[in-house]
């Protein structure tokens, strides 16, 4: 794809999930089921906050694209660096994971991560785009440009130390409010607990490999493959 075909992709990507970021974090108050979004809001799902990173993401991607255009090629080379760790890292696989699990528990019993009451409050477009659309997004963007993958042990430990800080932050507010940011959590032990959260670290590691696996398929190149 050519650059400024690219630019225009990438700018349009980040305005599409900065549209829809705005969208969640500004339904109506006065609208909200009394047992949700209430301690730390939208931001204690992780729907909400990968609609946040694939807007960085694509930023980010959008101003690689403009400076390659301008020839500032020793800037647009680190952006270059910034953009494929956040992809390859974060941006694929969390995109991924979010859109599998959710449909997977919602179409198993959907209580257990979309209450049917939420229905009334974020309309049926706004659900897609936030745990539908993301993974088309993510599919298109390893067709549209090649990502250099960093070493599978530095790629993992990050992937791993965001997945750490993201469990710590739910279990930060099941201590301060007793309840879980999802209803299917409340159906663990303690052990059980720790296994879901593993068997989900490892889920989202067979997507960053499935990521890396279609990138290098993709591009062919040995230097975007493992």
């Amino acid at each position: 794809m050519e650059i400024s075909t690219l630019a225009m992709y990438h700018c349009l990507a980040f305005v599409w999930y900065f549209f829809v970021t705005y969208s969640i974090t500004h339904v109506r108050t006065e609208e909200r089921p009394s047992e949700v979004f209430l301690y730390g809001g939208q931001w204690k799902y992780l729907t909400v906050l990968n609609l946040v990173l694939q807007a960085v993401f694509y930023g980010v991607s959008f101003l690689a694209d403009v400076l390659r255009l301008i020839k500032k090629l020793r800037c647009a080379k680190c952006v270059i660096s910034s953009r494929d760790l956040l992809f390859s890292v974060l941006a694929f696989p969390v995109s991924t994971f979010v859109a599998i699990s959710f449909w997977t528990l919602y179409t198993y019993n959907r209580e257990l991560v979309y209450p049917q009451s939420l229905d009334g409050v974020i309309p049926l477009w706004l659900n897609h785009a936030m745990h539908t659309v993301v993974l088309p997004f993510a599919v298109l963007e390893i067709l549209a440009t090649p990502h250099h993958y960093p070493a599978k042990k530095k790629g993992l430990i990050l992937l791993g130390f965001v997945a750490f800080l993201y469990i710590s932050w739910v279990l930060w507010i099941y201590s301060v409010t007793g309840e879980w940011v999802y209803p299917l959590l409340a159906l663990f032990s303690p052990a059980g607990l720790a296994a879901f959260f593993a068997g989900s670290l490892a889920v989202i590691v067979s997507f960053y490999n499935f990521g890396e696996f279609l990138n290098c398929m993709i591009w062919g190149q040995s230097k975007f493959c493992f």
